[in-house]
């Protein structure tokens, strides 16, 4: 009933726009929250992580607002160059890999909040948000047969590829702006 009542208000259209529109919503908790949070809790967090998640996460408990935003406005503007491509080319497997990336990320946060026994930014919107947004455009976009499961597995393929690619450039751009 729930998903007959989103597929006939919701046209693929929308489904694919609403992307850009939940990330910055996600983002805006993670922005509004993580450098409070941090200098709240980062000394002990960073006590509990082993020696390469130290090195791999220091920069980013050494961040303020402002940089964390810049790092968002990245990630946004990736989001919405995937979302235009999918929009007006059909062409979806670099949707469908931020997508995935958008939708495992809900899991970091959870684990996270659980590894840690506390709330952690974005935590709320991950799970509010991220995770039925994902599941629900997944599910459209099969259902309709824009895509299919080799789509999906093609696309995390591409995330199997370019994410370790993207955080090593992050931590990188993150550790260069904390010497500056």
């Amino acid at each position: 009933m729930l998903l007959e009542t989103l597929h006939s208000h919701i046209p693929i259209l929308s489904l694919l726009w609403l992307f850009p529109v939940l990330f910055m919503f996600h983002d805006f908790e993670e922005i509004l929250t993580v450098e409070n949070w941090s200098g709240t809790n980062g000394d002990r967090i960073m006590g509990r992580l082993p020696p390469f998640a130290r090195k791999l996460y220091g920069s980013s408990f050494r961040m303020n607002t402002r940089q964390f935003a810049a790092d968002v406005l990245w990630v946004y503007s990736i989001i919405v160059a995937v979302t235009v491509v999918a929009v007006f080319f059909s062409f979806y497997l670099p949707y469908l890999a931020v997508l995935a990336v958008f939708f495992l990320h809900v899991f970091t946060h959870v684990g996270q909040s659980l590894y840690l026994r506390m709330y952690t930014p974005g935590v709320v919107t991950a799970v509010l948000l991220a995770l039925p947004y994902s599941l629900y455009a997944y599910y459209r976009l099969l259902s309709e047969r824009i895509i299919d499961s080799g789509d999906i597995a093609a696309s995390m393929s591409v995330v199997l590829v370019l994410a370790p690619v993207a955080l090593l450039l992050l931590v990188k751009g993150r550790q260069r702006q904390n010497v500056s």
